[in-house]
């Protein structure tokens, strides 16, 4: 009897010594632990790595999206640019014929000029024929809308004229345009010969 207490007493210690089934659960949780703790530590540095390595290609996008649009914002300038120099191109492009025309008109208004009354006949209807030329002439440009400045007895504007003489005139203000020696002309709006001009002291 004493023998068989023995026995059972040394088998609850073996069994004690022995690890529970609580034990050998909690134990094979540690060991999992181990390596998810070093997947986390790995997927840590990985995420670092990727973390910087998105930082990089979000700023090579946005260094490459406003290259692009700096460039899209000069084509476009430059296309404007392009369409507005075709369209002053094409409003101004009799410009060279009327500016060859110009000295032409001078020449009529000069012939005109002259006093009829001490003429004879033939001539006189030469002059008549002139002047009907001239007023053909002039309707013609402003039907393409050339136009004579209208500068006598107003302050003289360096953009529209160019001063050619001075003289005292009592009782004008200086700088004021007292004779117009040449017609200065606009072809629509923009001055295409300055007039010559006489300005007060």
């Amino acid at each position: 009897m004493a023998e068989e207490n023995i026995t059972s007493t040394n088998e609850v210690k073996e069994e004690v010594k022995g690890d529970t089934p609580i034990q050998e659960e909690v134990n094979k949780q540690e060991e999992v632990k181990q390596p998810e703790e070093k997947k986390d530590e790995k997927k840590g540095l990985f995420k670092k790595k990727d973390d910087e390595e998105k930082k990089k290609l979000q700023e090579e996008v946005d260094s490459l999206k406003d290259k692009y649009l700096r460039a899209n914002a000069e084509m476009q300038n430059m296309r404007r640019r392009m369409e507005e120099e075709k369209a002053n191109l094409l409003k101004y492009e009799g410009e060279e014929l009327i500016k060859r025309l110009l000295p032409i008109v001078d020449n009529f208004e000069r012939a005109i000029q002259m006093d009829d009354t001490n003429l004879d006949d033939e001539v006189s209807k030469f002059l008549s024929g002139f002047k009907m030329i001239y007023g053909n002439l002039s309707d013609t440009l402003k039907g393409y809308e050339v136009e004579v400045m209208d500068i006598l007895n107003k302050p003289f504007d360096p953009n529209t004229m160019e001063a050619v003489l001075t003289e005292d005139a009592p009782g004008v203000e200086p700088n004021t345009v007292v004779d117009v020696l040449q017609k200065g002309y606009t072809y629509k709006g923009k001055v295409i010969r300055h007039a010559m001009v006489k300005v007060s002291k």
